[in-house]
């Protein structure tokens, strides 16, 4: 009797060992997306390149080679990823691209403002005199800022000042404590004062101030306060408004329960846990209104001096020292240039400072949540 005896045979190579080629896997390479893009926007580079040299543009469009780079990249990855991978993956990868050029279209008009501002307002930025004179007796050359980045530190904390605290009381109020015709009444009026032009709070700071002091003619530094306040006090007020309404109602009952008055919990329960978007809310107010013209020309007047005192004279800010500067140019015109663009760039640095300074505040006042 003899007994078969089986020999081992090797197992079929998978097709999974060693490498596959992703195009023949159905799928695209990794990263093909990113070099698509690049490869995108550097043969829309080749056209303006072209149309420059030809003589048909001035100069070579860095917005458009962006823009219609993106556009190119959207039709590219659609049609190579129907060919490779299909028309599920296709679209799926086309609604990607667009939401990728709408992030992108939406950030060039951002990223043009500023490198157009850094490139024309850092020669008279740089200057020594830019930060430590005025424009007292000044006509051509030199000069500086200085009294228009006192008047608006001043006017826009003293607007801040007065804003903050009406427009906190006001949201605890409406969240808290509002019920019936008192509170929609206020909700409404808040919403109509989001809206209203700039103009109309300064005609109004002027109209008031005209009549109260009997001065056709008046102008000072806290009128304009009183005028930035008008436009910061709907924001303040519905920024902290809906920042409150976050607050969960389980820690207002929870308090309520250890026999704790309402506001106490409102002091030490409600604010502090929505304290970050409160201060977020506010340093928005103040990016709101620290780049308005119309109510401070009206106002505030414009001056080529210093002054500190907010009840007397006119007083310069920042945007009213950029329109002056271009409006009212003198002989050497390319010197009130330089300075209108130096002072733009000085209130975007002020800005970003100011919302660099808001996320510091709420990184650190915001309440730390463990387990």
């Amino acid at each position: 009797m003899t007994t078969a005896t089986s020999t081992p045979t090797s197992p079929a190579p998978s097709p999974t060992n060693g490498l596959s080629n992703s195009l023949t896997a159905g799928k695209l390479p990794k990263r093909s997306s990113l070099w698509i893009l690049l490869g995108s926007w550097f043969a829309t580079g080749l056209v303006f390149a072209v149309l420059q040299l030809s003589g048909a543009t001035s100069g070579f469009n860095i917005a458009g080679t962006l823009f219609f780079g993106t556009v190119l990249y959207c039709f590219a990855i659609y049609l190579l990823s129907l060919f490779v991978e299909g028309s599920r993956k296709a679209k799926d990868r086309l609604v990607t691209a667009l939401v990728t050029s709408a992030f992108v279209v939406a950030l060039l008009p951002l990223a043009s403002l500023i490198y157009t501002t850094v490139v024309n307002g850092l020669p008279a930025f740089l200057t020594p005199t830019f930060f430590t004179e005025s424009q007292r007796n000044i006509v051509g050359e030199g000069g500086g800022a200085l009294h228009a980045i006192v008047g608006t530190l001043l006017i826009t904390g003293v607007a801040t000042l007065i804003s903050v605290p009406i427009g906190l009381l006001a949201a605890i109020y409406l969240t808290e404590y509002g019920r019936g015709r008192l509170a929609r009444g206020i909700t409404f009026f808040v919403d109509v004062m989001t809206g209203i032009p700039s103009i109309v709070a300064g005609l109004f700071a002027f109209a008031l101030f005209s009549l109260l002091f009997n001065d056709p003619g008046i102008r000072f530094g806290f009128g304009g306060a009183i005028a930035l306040s008008v436009l910061m006090i709907p924001v303040v007020v519905r920024s902290s408004e809906e920042m409150l309404k976050l607050v969960p109602n389980e820690l207002r009952e929870a308090a309520f329960a250890l026999g704790v008055p309402k506001y106490l919990t409102i002091l030490k329960v409600v604010l502090p846990t929505s304290i970050a978007g409160i201060v977020t809310g506010v340093m928005i107010s103040i990016a709101r209104v620290i780049g308005e013209t119309a109510p401070l020309l009206i106002i505030s007047g414009f001056t080529a001096s210093m002054n500190y005192n907010l009840f007397s004279e006119r007083m310069m800010t920042l945007p009213v020292f950029v329109y002056t500067q271009y409006a009212n140019q003198g002989a050497d015109t390319q010197a009130y240039i330089d300075r209108a663009w130096a002072g733009a760039l000085t209130l975007i640095l002020i800005v970003m400072l100011l919302n660099g300074l808001a996320r510091l505040i709420a990184k650190i006042f915001s309440p730390k949540l463990g387990r």
